[in-house]
């Protein structure tokens, strides 16, 4: 079988809607950092999707698009890998591609007719199981003594185990030696809180201590007795704020939700300085750049004061993740919950590497900076780290 003709047969069968599920992998090139590609079918909002798993050496990341955007993806999947396997609804093939694109193309027809069970695969596979009863999600009234999720808390549960697949990501960049150092700035009611102690330390048997630490007492005087009801006793909840806690000179993991403003740029300033190996960020309202933008070539846009908020946001975290890029990070701006929940939904995650930033990379963040009239207050906090090779 010819190139062309195996990239049409294959492409046909998954715009026909016959993909059971599919592995493309080998990589052309050495410097690829997806490992394998896993598709499948998925149906959101009533329509058909195929959600694309990407697989690296540490994470997973993970990307739904429709039907009619699959033929540029699968184009970019034969660029970039040399085998695939695919269960398609009547047949199996096994296709490998040499270095020219010669194919090696294998069909086996199968027994009987499969089916795609596409409300089965709607469903999500959450790492907290939304039928199993775990005692702080029904302190914290999420679940029924049952177990049961309750309706008006599903909103909740999801963003819990979203948070929980990001905590599950970070497990091969903590340290397996030692007791895991672990802060929480502006815990708030805390639920991410419960979540992270309950999975790193429940069901995964980590060795932890974890901080939650917020401004209002009542709060902290709630989460402090919840955790000792639960006989979390590595779990600690403060009454402070994040220029106050001097209290460790060094932590593991900083994890901060919805701190105002500036107070974000504080956290992730503090846990550069601690040396931390992960950092998970969700900024909140965001000021500083809004009040110091002026980019005369972006006026068409920012003339609107919506999107110059939305904007300035954007702007924002992304002068955020590249400082945390050339301070020794690996930083990422990823989707935290769907923007159907609530528009602050950019998580902000952040890997210890060591390395340090090239001269290229610190030109092109000056240029950026400039053409806004940037003046980022984490530029400041960290400017004696800001050194080039």
């Amino acid at each position: 079988m010819e190139f062309l003709e195996m990239k049409e047969k294959v492409l046909d069968q998954i715009l026909s809607k016959q993909l059971i599920q599919a592995t493309v992998s080998q990589p052309r090139a050495k410097s690829n950092e997806i490992k394998r590609v896993k598709l499948k079918p998925i149906e959101i909002k009533n329509m058909y999707h195929i959600q694309l798993e990407y697989q690296y050496e540490r994470i997973l990341k993970h990307e739904n698009i429709l039907l009619e955007e699959f033929p540029a993806i699968w184009e970019k999947l034969l660029e970039d890998f040399r085998q695939f396997h695919a269960d398609f609804l009547e047949e199996k093939l096994q296709i490998q591609l040499s270095k020219k694109n010669k194919v090696m193309f294998k069909a086996e027809k199968t027994a009987s007719v499969k089916q795609v069970n596409l409300s089965h695969n709607r469903k999500k596979n959450y790492l907290l199981d939304e039928h199993t009863p775990y005692p702080f999600l029904i302190r914290l009234g999420v679940q029924t003594a049952e177990g049961k999720v309750k309706k008006q808390k599903y909103d909740k549960f999801k963003q819990i185990n979203r948070f929980i697949e990001f905590i599950d990501d970070t497990l091969v960049y903590l340290p397996k030696d030692k007791t895991v150092r672990i802060l929480d700035f502006g815990s708030g009611k805390s639920y991410l809180t419960f979540a992270l102690y309950h999975y790193l330390k429940i069901e995964k048997g980590l060795d932890i201590r974890v901080t939650g630490l917020d401004l209002k007492k009542e709060v902290i005087e709630e989460c402090s007795q919840i955790a000792k009801d639960l006989n979390y006793d590595q779990l600690e909840f403060l009454v402070g704020d994040i220029n106050d806690y001097n209290e460790e000179t060094a932590v593991d993991m900083v994890v901060t939700l919805h701190a105002c403003d500036v107070a974000t740029d504080m956290a992730l300033a503090r846990a550069v300085k601690w040396n931390a190996s992960v950092i998970l960020s969700v900024p909140c309202c965001q000021h500083e750049l809004n009040k110091q933008l002026e980019a005369p070539n972006l006026d068409i846009m920012l003339k609107h004061g919506l999107i110059k908020e939305r904007f300035s946001a954007l702007a924002t975290d992304s002068i955020r993740a590249e400082i945390l890029n050339m301070v020794g990070y690996e930083a990422q701006l990823v989707e935290f919950i769907d923007l159907e929940n609530t528009p602050k939904n950019i998580l902000i995650r952040a890997y210890r590497t060591g390395h340090k930033p090239t001269s290229k990379q610190m030109e092109a963040y000056q240029q950026f900076k400039q053409m806004l009239n940037a003046q980022p207050f984490l530029e400041n906090e960290l400017k004696e780290y800001l050194k080039t090779n």
